[in-house]
């Protein structure tokens, strides 16, 4: 099932002749427990593309259709209840909120969509469980490891079964075991039927992919499914 179409997708900033193309007649589809990677060198506009996708800036040209609404055509509040129910977002700073545990940060989304705090944080236990994250559940986010703190955040991100994770370099700040800890994380979120979009530097990271675009300049300039993990794209960069 498609959860994600950018028909045409552009987003410029400014006007001619000072304007800034951030990107540029993108078209991309994203399906239902697909994991795509984003790649490119700096500047090429991945975290546009993320942001666009995700609802948190408006193409200034072409359309971004989530689950079959026109996110260009939505006024603010029903953009930002369908962007909350549908979209979680993860990025490298983890911004959890420091004075609440694990286990209440994961429920306040729920809270947020008018669930009754009890019933929330039963079910933000519960991921946690499912998700291995026992041990953390009562802890702030102080008395966590950059790891454990970023596969929480990802448990904020798709509690209240969202369709749509996009992740923002999450594993930029990590050292490599705890970075293979959350590409893990995210496979298995596909495997449930999320489809999740990754920025990332990191060719094997996105080894962990079904499909991975490259970016430069603001466009779509190539496209790999890599047919053998990491080592493939690790290849590809070499060409």
């Amino acid at each position: 099932m498609k959860v994600l179409n950018l028909e045409r997708a552009g987003r410029q900033y400014g006007s001619p002749p000072r304007h800034v193309v951030a990107l540029d007649d993108v078209s991309l589809q994203v399906e239902s427990g697909e994991l795509l990677a984003i790649m490119g060198p700096s500047g090429s506009g991945k975290s546009t593309l993320l942001h666009v996708a995700g609802g948190l800036e408006r193409p200034t040209s072409g359309r971004v259709l989530l689950s079959g609404h026109d996110l260009g055509s939505l006024g603010e509040a029903e953009l930002s209840l369908v962007l909350r129910r549908r979209v979680g977002f993860v990025f490298q700073n983890v911004s959890l909120l420091a004075s609440l545990t694990a286990a209440e940060n994961v429920s306040l989304p729920l809270e947020l969509d008018g669930m009754r705090p009890r019933s929330a944080m039963a079910s933000a236990r519960e991921l946690l469980s499912s998700l291995g994250l026992d041990e953390v559940a009562d802890r702030l986010p102080r008395q966590m490891s950059g790891g454990q703190q970023q596969r929480v955040a990802i448990a904020r991100a798709v509690i209240g079964g969202r369709s749509l994770l996009l992740a923002d370099e999450p594993t930029g700040a990590l050292d490599s075991l705890s970075g293979e800890a959350v590409m893990r994380l995210l496979r298995e979120q596909c495997n449930g039927g999320c489809a999740v979009m990754l920025v990332t530097h990191d060719s094997r990271h996105a080894g962990w992919a079904d499909r991975v675009v490259y970016l430069r300049d603001g466009r779509l300039v190539d496209e790999l499914r890599p047919p053998a993990g990491p080592e493939s794209i690790l290849r590809r960069e070499r060409v």
